[in-house]
């Protein structure tokens, strides 16, 4: 009987390679040469967005008449609206839209998806929306997550 050969915790692969990645001269990491330029586009991309939405600030405080003092504050706003929420049904209802993507389902196929879970399409647009979740509706809302009724209120009082 042949044995299996047992995994080594340390290896050596010298048929790879890695290229540096730096930023503004300085190296930062290394990475597969496949990625390194679609990772050095995207980041240049960010930082030119970020820019981009610095410059709009400023144009709309300037043409309201405000101090360009907060033009930083207001990126920061930005910012915080289109970053992905920390807690609460706003976070509720991003888990519910990766998980239709998950399961790969339409907007009906998914309704009907949570509606045999008992959490009707009132109450799953009502949580699209912005209401508040409702104590009834954790159970349901784990199952149709996949998640424990824990990790639900976890994430629901931004815990998690």
């Amino acid at each position: 009987m042949l044995k299996a050969k047992s995994a080594l915790s340390w290896e050596c692969s010298t048929q790879s390679a890695f290229v540096p990645l730096s930023y503004e001269g300085e190296i930062v990491g290394f990475c597969h040469p496949k990625n390194a330029a679609a990772i050095a586009k995207s980041l240049n991309e960010a930082e030119l967005f970020r820019k981009a939405l610095y410059l709009a600030c400023y144009d709309l405080i300037a043409r309201m008449g405000g101090s360009s003092d907060r033009v930083g504050d207001l990126v920061q706003q930005y910012l915080a609206k289109v970053g992905r929420p920390l807690q609460g049904s706003a976070l509720i209802a991003v888990m519910l839209r990766e998980r239709q993507a998950d399961l790969d389902l339409t907007e009906e196929e998914f309704a009907k998806f949570c509606d045999s879970y008992r959490l009707s399409r009132v109450e799953l647009r009502g949580i699209y929306q912005g209401a508040e979740v409702e104590s009834h509706q954790l159970i349901p809302l784990s199952r149709i997550l996949g998640k424990t009724v824990d990790e639900v209120i976890e994430a629901w009082k931004g815990e998690a």
